[in-house]
Order: C-alpha cells, then sequence, then structure tokens
C-alpha cells in the first residue's frame, strides 16, 4: 500500500494534489479550454501513460473522445464506443468505476485505440469511471498506467473522480453542443433528401457530396429565368440535368425544346434554330419556324453547343442579348420569350484560344454554371445507381434481379468509367440479360472491367484462399447491409466489433465505401 506522507514536507501527496487541483481549477476557468490540456496535466500528476475523456451521445448512443493524452489524432477519430459495450461502455451503462489490472488478459477490454499491453515488460493496467453532471451519467474518465502488482490505484481512483466532477459542467456544454449538432446533420440529411426526391428522383441519383451540390444548383436555379451552361463529361446526365431544371422552373407547363447541335449539318442548323421564309433556299417550299419559335414561353435546351459553327454563333449572341430571332430569308425581327439552357462536354476555353468559339457568346452563356462530376469522381454513387438500374432493366426486360453481390461491386469501384453514367448503365444491363440466379456476379459483368486484381485470378485455389475469400464476402454483404456501419455489421454476424475491426483490416476492406 502506498501511505500519505505527513503534510508539509517537500515530497508530501496531500501537498502536490492540493496544487495539482489549483492548477487544474484555473485551467478549467478558461472560457477557450483545451481538454488535451487538461489531460495532460492528469497524466502528469498520476504518472499515466494513456488518459481517455469520452463523452456520451444521447442522439445516437455513441461514445465518442473528447480529450486525450499519449493517443495520436487517428486513434482518437477512429475510437467509437457504444453503450454496454467493452469497458467504458459498460461504466456508462452501470455507474460503476471499473478496475482491469491486466488489459492484456481482459476479454472485456476492446483497445480501440490500440494501446500496449505491456510497457518493458511490465502488464498495464485500466481504470475507468463515469463522469456526472446532476446525477446524469455524461461521459467517463479513464486511465492507462503500469501493473504495480500489490499495491492499490484506490488514491488514482479517488483524484480520477475529483477531476471528473470538475470537468463536468463543461462535458455537459459540450454534450449538449455535439448532440445539436449532431441534430441540425441530420436535418440536412433530410433536407437533401427531400431536395433529391423534388428533383426528378425517378432519374437523379446520388448521394455523394459533389452531386448534392449539383442539387443545390439546380434548387437555386431552376425558379430563375437565367441562362445556365451545364458541363461535364459525355454520359455524365447532362440532360438529365436540364430535365430537371426546366421541370422545376416557372416554365414547367410550357414547351421544352431540346436539340443536339452536334447532330445538325452546318447547312441546316440557321434553319432547324430560327426557322426559314419560303422561297428563302431551294427546297424552302413553305414557311417553317425554327426550334426557338417552338419554344416560345418555355425553354430550350441547346446540347453539344461547343459544336455550333461560327456564323451560327454570331446570331445566337443577338439571341443572347435581344430575345430576338430573324428566320432565314426573312427581315422582320421576331421577339421570342425563351429561356435557353446549354450544354457541352468540350472545353469551351481551349475554343477560345484557338478562335473556334466566340468570346463574347461564352460570357453569354456563361451566367451560371453547373459543373457534373464524372463517376469516377463519384465513385460512392456507384452502389445507389446499380441499385436503380437493376430495378429499371427488371420492369424492360421481365427478370428479378434481386442483389448485386459485394464482390462484384467492388469490380465496378475499381473501374475508371470513361463512359460515365451511360457505360455504368449498359453494364448492368448487360448482366441483368446474363443472370440465371437472381443475383449479378462478377462473372455476369463485361470482361474489361475483371482484371486479375479484382478476379483475383493471379491466387492459388487452396482452402485457406476459398475461405477467406468466402469470409470477405460475408463481411462486404453485411456492411452494404448496413450502410458501412461496421459496429450494426458485426452484431449483425454475431461478431464483436474487435473482431469485425480485425477482418477489416485483414482483407483491406474500406468501410467507407459503402456508406450512402
Amino acid at each position: 500500500m502506498e501511505s500519505i506522507c505527513k503534510y508539509n514536507k517537500p515530497d508530501c501527496y496531500g501537498a502536490k494534489e492540493l496544487e495539482f487541483l489549483l492548477e487544474l481549477s484555473s485551467l478549467l476557468s478558461n472560457k477557450d479550454i483545451n481538454l488535451d490540456d487538461v489531460m495532460g496535466l492528469l497524466a502528469n500528476h498520476l504518472s499515466a501513460e494513456r488518459i481517455i475523456l469520452t463523452i456520451l451521445n444521447r442522439e445516437n448512443s455513441n461514445i465518442v473522445i473528447e480529450g486525450t493524452f499519449g493517443i495520436t489524432e487517428r486513434e482518437k477519430k477512429q475510437a467509437v464506443y457504444h453503450v454496454g459495450q467493452g469497458i467504458i461502455g459498460n461504466v456508462i451503462q452501470s455507474g460503476e468505476t471499473i478496475q482491469i489490472s491486466k488489459i492484456g488478459q481482459s476479454r472485456e477490454f476492446l483497445n480501440l485505440t490500440h494501446a500496449p499491453t505491456a510497457i518493458d515488460g511490465k502488464d498495464v493496467s485500466f481504470i475507468c469511471t463515469p463522469i456526472r453532471y446532476k446525477d446524469q451519467i455524461i461521459g467517463t474518465l479513464s486511465f492507462h498506467k503500469v501493473y504495480k502488482g500489490e499495491v492499490s490505484f484506490q488514491y488514482d481512483v479517488r483524484l480520477l473522480k475529483i477531476v471528473g466532477s470538475m470537468v463536468g459542467r463543461t462535458m455537459r456544454r459540450r454534450q449538449e453542443y455535439a448532440e445539436e449538432l449532431e441534430q441540425l446533420q441530420n436535418e440536412n440529411r433530410d433536407l437533401r433528401g427531400a431536395l433529391r426526391n423534388r428533383i426528378l428522383p425517378d432519374k437523379i441519383k446520388g448521394n455523394s457530396s459533389k452531386m448534392n451540390e449539383v442539387f443545390s444548383l439546380i434548387e437555386s436555379v431552376a425558379t430563375t429565368d437565367a441562362t445556365v451552361l451545364i458541363r461535364g463529361e459525355s454520359g455524365v446526365g447532362k440532360e438529365l440535368v436540364a430535365d430537371a431544371i426546366h421541370y422545376n422552373s416557372l416554365r414547367k407547363n410550357k414547351p421544352f425544346i431540346k436539340v443536339n447541335c452536334a447532330a445538325l449539318p452546318e447547312s441546316l442548323i440557321e434553319s432547324e434554330l430560327f426557322g426559314h421564309e419560303k422561297g428563302s433556299f431551294t427546297g424552302a417550299s413553305m414557311q417553317r419556324i425554327g426550334r426557338f419559335e417552338a419554344a416560345n414561353g418555355g425553354t430550350i435546351f441547346l446540347d453539344e453547343f461547343g459544336d455550333i459553327p461560327a456564323s451560327t454563333q454570331v446570331k445566337l449572341l443577338r439571341v443572347l442579348q435581344e430575345r430576338e430571332i430573324e428566320r432565314v430569308g426573312g427581315t422582320k425581327p421576331i421577339k421570342v420569350d425563351v429561356r435557353i439552357l446549354c450544354a457541352t462536354n468540350r472545353n469551351l476555353e481551349d475554343l477560345i484560344v484557338k478562335d473556334q468559339f466566340r468570346e463574347d457568346l461564352y460570357y453569354r452563356i456563361n451566367v451560371f454554371p453547373v459543373y457534373i462530376p464524372a463517376l469516377r469522381e463519384r465513385i460512392n454513387d456507384i452502389p445507389v445507381l446499380a441499385d436503380f438500374f437493376i430495378d429499371k432493366f427488371n420492369k424492360r426486360h421481365g427478370k428479378d434481379i434481386k442483389r448485386i453481390t459485394a464482390s462484384a461491386i467492388d469490380t465496378l469501384m475499381v473501374y475508371h468509367w470513361p463512359g460515365n453514367i451511360r457505360e455504368l448503365e449498359n453494364c448492368i444491363e448487360r448482366a441483368c440479360i446474363l443472370s440465371t440466379d437472381q443475383v449479378i456476379r462478377t462473372y455476369n459483368l463485361p470482361a474489361s472491367l475483371q482484371t486479375a486484381a479484382t478476379s483475383e485470378t493471379m491466387q492459388s485455389g487452396s482452402l485457406d484462399f476459398i475461405l477467406d475469400k468466402m469470409e470477405k464476402q460475408i463481411i462486404m454483404d453485411a456492411l452494404i447491409a448496413t450502410k458501412g456501419n461496421s459496429a450494426k455489421a458485426a452484431d449483425q454476424l454475431g461478431i464483436t466489433e474487435r473482431m469485425m475491426g480485425i477482418r477489416i483490416r485483414k482483407y483491406d476492406i474500406d468501410a467507407k465505401r459503402f456508406k450512402v
């Protein structure tokens, strides 16, 4: 047993404790307090290897680390505890202090922060006590310390409880802030979900941050009459974005005319856009209105806008400036009330440098640019898109595909998709047609997607390999079902989070890819 020295001696335990508490009180009085500094002060006084201060989020029952000593920032972010699980979770649930003499021999010690179980050949002990505020448990305070054999930690535990009561008020403020932030994030997700549901939910799919930005831009510009320039690679869905802008605008019940500028011959494009008078050229046997007149009161969508010939660009500039046209062979200007949406996959800035596109026209159409990211830039949307296309082709081809395997999803997610959404759609359609057991598997996908790495054809067919492959498949299926939540996946499979973490690291699985 450690003995308390007599008061006022140089090495007096009581005097050192009083000095520590005075310094701690001064630190806690600072409104910009850094809890890591508090934990460092406590660790120095207790000669502890590690200190962990956790806080309970009552919104989601997660227990996260709020202040530490001896733990990296990465370990701090990765360690998320749950009520009733592990030592920290049990302390929150029971409200009782728990002492573990040797963490290396404890099955309940989860060790999510990868703490050493021995230091210089000596075992490590772990002591955890609850933090209370007005009879409510709001978190825990714990420390790792070299095991002292028969020596008791009772004085350290007593001090731990004192410090816990002193930081209680600060912890409550942080708890309320964390819960409010969680609530705001949930509301933000709900609002984004509602936004997606308002913007052509049957056509545009995506949960990635980049697509959420696109949805936000569509919502902002849709109700205005601003000219929109939609940019992005071929196959990313620029026409769908144009549809979303029109059908969420005040002109949604008016004409919506689409023109593929690259598909029109240069000799006919002006007649198609602006119309022509009878006899204006050979074959013009009657007057004909153009696409702009047909779109009067509504919206015109000019796809492949970068391919418009230079002679037509001049006339389009006048349309944008004056909102009036002249038919080919006509002399009378015609006013048109039309909103203009443009789309291109070409680099207009490079075309300007090469004198292939008018700079003044570029500034006229570039009022509100919307960039659609390529599929490789939002790879986490692939599971959502795959499910959408499976449902689509089930209806079209009379199939009953139930799911797509995790290995097939893995194959889709490592491919670079030069053809973007259009190429993915074609791949899923092919796979749906080839599937014979209501499941899309890797071998149903095109051979161009099945590299040696994704198909694992370079490995041997030993029993260990087969079992590992099956285990990896089961774990990935569980992660897909729980949307990347490893804790829920572990519970679904009947294993601990620690075991799940070990297997995720073993098979190099990135659980974040499955979050939606």
